[in-house]
């Protein structure tokens, strides 16, 4: 049913626009539109646009306002081509990316000890493009675990585009029973699961950390699956680099005992929050926070 929700800008309405435009348009719409689109929707978001100059001060310091609105209009249109490519997936308009992959070998360390992996990903260019990926070269069955969406009809637009690529999604909420699939998913099936560390659920716990030397939280829930489960903890970040063009970086894989203690768990996700640290401040217009500091 449509409704005033639906016309949101992250509602039903615009992600059909744009899956429509990613899949049914001439491949020339999928390559050249999206920057302006993105750019718009600088302009017509002033709460999106300044969170972004806030996230991009945090990142990189203050900087002439001519600066601001170049590398704040460069988020916008990276997040627009980023989401058009997804969305393309499985149409006419769908061709391979151009992915180049740095820390292989972490990837392959954290496969092979037959116990899982939980993939640390961030809202960043190309987020998505990690779980596809790491399905096909692991041979590991992928999970994306997301907080649900607004409207759940637009997620289902980008969630069926997702399950196209072998890649399922478990989208979580308040209920604590809600995890135990994901608990089986990694002890029982030895698969993967790709969980976003930027941002914290309303009904989550957090861990506190320091995040370009700020305080910060991070979703405590990670952590407490690689404590129970034995998954190593394996961060990997994306960045697009141009039209089907992207980066990956797999980081060295991390590990909390059954055991650990609060000392030891908080240690490793100020590891982790300093290895988003470094990425984000080599890809300052790649972090896609548009509606919280």
């Amino acid at each position: 049913m449509i409704g005033p929700r639906s016309f949101a800008h992250d509602g039903v309405f615009w992600r059909r626009m744009a899956a429509l435009g990613a899949q049914k348009f001439p491949r020339w719409w999928l390559r050249y539109t999206p920057p302006f689109f993105g750019v718009a929707a600088a302009v017509v978001l002033p709460q999106a646009r300044r969170a972004v100059r806030r996230n991009l001060e945090r990142i990189r310091g203050p900087q002439p306002l001519w600066r601001d609105v170049v590398d704040t209009s460069s988020t916008f249109a990276s997040y627009a081509g980023c989401l058009a490519e997804s969305l393309s997936k499985g149409s006419k308009n769908d061709a391979p990316v151009d992915v180049v992959v740095h820390g292989a070998e972490n990837v392959r360390a954290a496969v092979s000890k037959n116990r899982g992996v939980l993939l640390l990903t961030m809202h960043t260019g190309g987020w998505d493009v990690a779980g596809p990926l790491f399905a096909a070269h692991s041979k590991l069955d992928v999970m994306l675990v997301m907080e649900g969406e607004r409207d759940e009809a637009a997620r289902a637009v980008s969630d069926r585009v997702r399950e196209s690529q072998g890649v399922r999604v478990m989208h979580v909420g308040g209920d604590p029973l809600a995890a135990l699939p994901l608990v089986r998913h990694l002890t029982e099936r030895k698969g993967a699961a790709a969980l976003q560390l930027d941002r914290v659920p309303a009904s989550g716990r957090a861990v506190h950390v320091e995040l370009l030397g700020r305080p910060a939280k991070l979703p405590e829930g990670p952590f407490r699956l690689a404590q129970l489960t034995g998954a190593p903890l394996l961060p990997v970040f994306c960045a697009r680099r141009g039209f089907r063009r992207y980066l990956l970086e797999a980081l060295p894989p991390q590990e909390l005992v059954r055991r650990a203690t609060p000392a030891q768990l908080q240690k490793v996700a100020q590891s982790v929050a300093d290895e988003m640290t470094t990425f984000l401040r080599e890809h300052p217009t790649q972090w896609f926070q548009f509606d919280r500091d």
